[in-house]
């Protein structure tokens, strides 16, 4: 294969994941937005964690919130903790890198915000910690996830939503879950501007 063919190759199998992830996601994507709004309506935030790529998602998502996404609005209540550096360092070498993001959510989560958790194969060890401390601080929980939904599947009760991609692949999961991020945003905004 050449690379003209392996190009077009990536495309169609990201094309195709997509897809057939229409159906079984959009469900979970529309709890995952309807979720979003509740909390912002109820004067909540939004906190969101990740690693690596799902780091940069966190990110992404937060900035969309904050700033605006397609449409013109206030900014709105989201916090990604993968963004502090002297915070994630210190706690990391305090005590342990698990523990980067559940000492954030329990510092500055309150009940009925929301964690969005962000990992490609679900067993990102700090991001399940993060789940233990914003259930024990009483947030709701929205996973985003791939493979088997790995360790973070088994942590969710019933009131939160896991939109767990169905691919093995690290990089098509991550470039659905950019879908599913756009796609919870274009909700929030359509539901709170009308």
């Amino acid at each position: 294969m050449n690379a003209l063919e392996r190009v077009r190759h990536l495309f169609e199998e990201s094309i195709r994941l997509k897809q057939q992830a229409i159906d079984p996601l959009a469900p979970a994507i529309v709890r995952a937005a309807e979720t979003i709004t509740d909390a912002i309506l109820q004067g909540n935030k939004i906190l969101s964690c990740g690693n690596g790529g799902s780091a940069g998602d966190s990110q992404h998502f937060s900035s969309e919130m904050i700033n605006r996404f397609e449409m013109e609005r206030p900014g709105l209540p989201a916090i990604s903790l993968t963004t502090d550096t002297s915070t994630i360092t210190s706690v990391a070498n305090d005590y342990h890198y698990d523990d980067i993001f559940a000492r954030q959510v329990t510092a500055l989560g309150y009940p009925q915000d929301v964690l969005l958790a962000i990992s490609t194969s679900g067993n990102s060890a700090n991001v399940a910690n993060a789940i233990k401390a914003a259930h024990a601080k009483e947030l709701k929980v929205i996973a985003l996830t791939g493979k088997d939904g790995g360790k973070m599947a088994g942590l969710l009760k019933e009131s939160d939503v896991e939109v767990r991609v169905p691919s093995d692949s690290t990089a098509r999961i991550q470039e659905v879950h950019i879908m599913i991020i756009h796609s919870i945003c274009d909700l929030v905004d359509h539901k709170l501007t009308g």
